[in-house]
């Protein structure tokens, strides 16, 4: 059998959905280290593998495939006798994307490292400035995401189980705590996120949990 190897850094977002992603479905993987604070995203290596310059990538049967919500969907796709990570019904599943998209589309690129880079180099904003930038736009997504899940409420976020939804939301909740935004707006955001906090496949994913995390 052809080993799967996963491309990420302990602290991407998107590294952190496909290791989450890829425990709920139970699907072994080798992890390769790939360290955007040393630029290694760059090497030449690295880009001759995956030209976006980007994590997470995933080698899977011998197939590369990167952007973590297209490699979570194909991981559906791939290995439907596995636990479904999106739902049946097709308007529920509509439902799902938008949601996983508000998030992965709409509030983690705005404080992603590359952007943060730009705005401490070539913007020259200060680290105080960097982090009313982050809070402001976590905050907006979250104000709007925490509505739609109280108008909905289930055990989890998409539902009796975990899926693709709570494959987004542990990751930006953890960023949103790791700058510093308050969560008590958001009960149901913090809710789910305890809930899935205790679950191994989310436990096994967490950035700390990781070989390529600093020692604390």
């Amino acid at each position: 059998m052809t080993e799967r190897v996963l491309y990420g850094y302990y602290r991407s977002s998107a590294a952190y959905r496909v290791r989450i992603a890829l425990n709920l479905k139970g699907l072994s993987y080798r992890q390769q280290a790939v360290n955007l604070l040393k630029g290694e995203q760059r090497d030449p290596a690295y880009l001759a593998l995956n030209p976006q310059g980007l994590v997470p990538a995933l080698l899977d049967g011998g197939q590369l495939l990167t952007q973590s919500l297209a490699i979570c969907e194909y991981l559906d796709e791939a290995y439907p006798d596995t636990p479904a990570l999106l739902p049946r019904d097709l308007h529920e599943r509509a439902r799902v994307r938008a949601l996983a998209l508000s998030i992965c589309a709409d509030i983690h690129p705005l404080h992603n490292a590359r952007v943060l880079k730009y705005l401490e180099g070539e913007l020259e904003q200060p680290e105080a400035a960097r982090l009313q930038w982050i809070r402001h736009w976590i905050a907006t997504g979250f104000e709007a995401l925490e509505q739609q899940l109280a108008a909905k409420p289930q055990p989890f976020a998409c539902g009796d189980a975990p899926g693709l939804l709570d494959v987004c939301l542990v990751p930006q909740v953890f960023a949103a705590r790791r700058f510093g935004l308050d969560l008590t707006p958001y009960p149901h955001i913090v809710r789910i996120d305890a809930a899935l906090a205790s679950l191994p496949a989310f436990a096994a994913a967490h950035p700390a949990q990781q070989a390529d995390a600093p020692p604390v």
